[in-house]
Parts: C-alpha cells; structure tokens; sequence
C-alpha cells in the first residue's frame, strides 16, 4: 500500500486559491498579508495537513519559531520539578494564556526554571546561542535578576509584574493596590467593622501593595489599625496566618487574603476555630482561580485576569521581536470584585 503524498506549497495554494508565493509570505511572515488571506491560507494549511519546513523557515526568516518562558520562584533549587508550581492555579493560568497566545501564530514555548546562577547561565547560553527569539519573564522573587540576565543576551523580554528593581523591560501587571482597596470596601459595604488581613510575602511588590490598598481602603473608611500576618501564597500558609489573628484577635469579623489559596486556608481555619464564614467572619481572596470557586464556601475575591494578561505579554514581546526598536512600554490591567459566598 502507497504512502499518500506528503502536502506542498501548491497544494496550500491550489486550495487557498492565491499563488505559491503568497503561501511562503503568510508562513513565514516575511510581509504584511490582507487578514482574509491570511485566514483563507490557514485554513487551506488545516485542510491539506501541511507541516511547515521550521529548519527551512528559519533560514528565510532568521528566527526560531520558540520563545523561552522563564520561572523564577516556583522550584525547590536541588530539584526544580519538585514544586508546586505544577499544582499552583497561578502558573497554570499563566502558562495556559501564553500558549493559547502562541498557538495561532504557530510559535512554541520553551519551559525553562530559574532557581540558580548555575540555571541562571544555562539560560543565557540558550538564548544567546538564537534558540529562542526573546522570553517572557515569571519571577516570584523579591529581587529578580532576570530582566537584567535577559537583556544582556540581547533579545527581547517581556516581564509579568512590574519589575522590584527599575529595568529597562517591558512589563504587563495588575492595579495591586486597586485590588486591595476593592475589598476593604465591599467588607465595610457588609457592616464589617473588625478587620483583618493575610497578606503574600510583605517582600513581593504585588503582595505589599494589595496589602497597602486593603489598609488604605480600611483608613478612608476611619480604621487606623488592621491586624495582619504574613503567608506565603499557599493554603497551608493562608491556614497558618489566620490561626495566629483568631488567637491575638478573636474579635475580627473580616479577613482579606492576598491570594485564594491562602483565602482557603484561612476558611479553613474559621471552620476549626468554630466560626462560620460568613456569618461570623466575611473573607475575601485575590486571583480568582477555579479552586476559589469550588471551595466550600466559594470564595469572594478580586479577580486577575491571568489569561488575559499572559496574551498581552506576548502581543508585545512579538512586537518588540518584529521591531527592535521599540521602547519598553508597560500595560496595566484593572481587578475586579468577584462576588460569592464567603462574604
């Protein structure tokens, strides 16, 4: 039994009904087509089965067709696949949006954990070498060499967060501090009086300053002081956290949370401590992830639309691969309050 023949150029064309050379145009983005071109040649690219030559498309286009992903933050240093960064709804988000972004224009992610100068280097090396034509920067830590380590390899990064330290780099984040404030007023619009916070790592910019905005909404609203500890972004920090304010502060009978997972942990510590949620304390968390709302209450939060985000970063990370030139630029999303059951 005879192979069919694998699909060619012409035969994208013949379907498509536009010459060979339009095809080679639309594949390799070597100059701008008419949209309905373009669409009419990926259907036709669809309906054939062609596969693209990549080896053949780089050496017309000078580019790799991959663009690195690099996480700071998220593995164990010894082990960098050993963490929760697999479990974590954050980075499943972000890591979804990115390649549902790449997806239509045929380019592919490079996954690359960041925990070392050793793994530091092995980045640098890759990028340098051309085997990705620029990075989107993850980083959880409060100092973060990355931009710094990317740009020094001379290809074009974009960062999630506003960099800790000013950067020459572009960068696509949250209004942090809007967030915060949005839920000291939604907790004040329930007659909540007693406040009090679980806040990410006081060292994260996006972690102080949803703390910030929550104390600063609470001071409009004439509360000088709201007790708070610190977690770690994680359910069992978040349970943690809001053991040691219900034995300082038995009386509060509102809890902000700098992220749901610890949101979670927070109700669950209501829960052991006998106090009913909403009833005898509103909580509200910051993400909204899925499992905030499965949990038991679902969980109130301020919602950071991640996917939306992620497809921003590399709209202007393939702009600044088109156009070198470009200057680093920031774009900023708002929040939004996400009402459910736990307050």
């Amino acid at each position: 039994m005879s192979e069919e023949p694998t699909p060619t150029l012409e035969d994208v064309a013949r379907v498509a009904g536009v010459s060979r050379a339009t095809v080679s145009r639309v594949i390799n983005r070597t100059r701008n087509v008419d949209p309905e071109i373009q669409e009419a040649v990926r259907r036709a690219v669809a309906a054939t089965g062609y596969v693209p030559n990549r080896a053949a498309r780089s050496l017309v286009t000078r580019r790799s067709d991959t663009i690195g992903v690099v996480v700071a933050g998220a593995g164990s240093g010894e082990n960098p696949f050993a963490t929760e960064m697999f479990t974590d709804p954050f980075f499943g988000r972000m890591l979804s949006g990115i390649i549902a972004a790449l997806r239509p224009r045929g380019i592919y992610p490079a996954l690359m954990l960041s925990e070392t100068e050793v793994d530091e280097a092995e980045i640098a090396g890759y990028l340098k070498q051309g085997n990705a034509d620029g990075a989107l920067l993850i980083s959880v830590h409060a100092v973060d060499r990355l931009p710094e380590m990317v740009a020094a390899t001379g290809k074009p990064a974009v960062r999630f967060a506003r960099p800790p330290q000013p950067a020459p780099v572009s960068y696509v984040d949250l209004a942090n501090r809007d967030g915060g404030a949005l839920a000291a007023g939604h907790l004040a619009s329930l007659g909540r009086r007693r406040p009090a916070a679980v806040s990410g790592p006081l060292d994260v910019l996006a972690a102080s300053e949803r703390h910030a905005g929550y104390l600063d909404g609470w001071a409009r609203r004439g509360c000088a002081y709201v007790p708070s500890a610190e977690g770690g972004f994680t359910y069992r920090s978040g349970e943690r956290a809001m053991s040691a304010l219900l034995a300082d502060h038995p009386e509060l009978d509102a809890v902000f949370a700098g992220s749901d997972l610890m949101a979670q942990g927070a109700i669950h510590a209501l829960h052991d401590h006998g106090r009913r949620v909403p009833e005898d304390v509103a909580v509200v968390g910051f993400d909204d992830s899925a499992p905030s709302r499965t949990s038991r209450p679902p969980v109130t939060t301020v919602r950071q639309p991640l996917e939306d985000m992620a497809a921003e970063m590399v709209r202007l990370l393939l702009e600044r691969i088109d156009d070198p030139s470009l200057e680093p630029t920031s774009s900023i999303f708002d929040p939004e309050l996400i009402v459910r059951g736990s307050a």
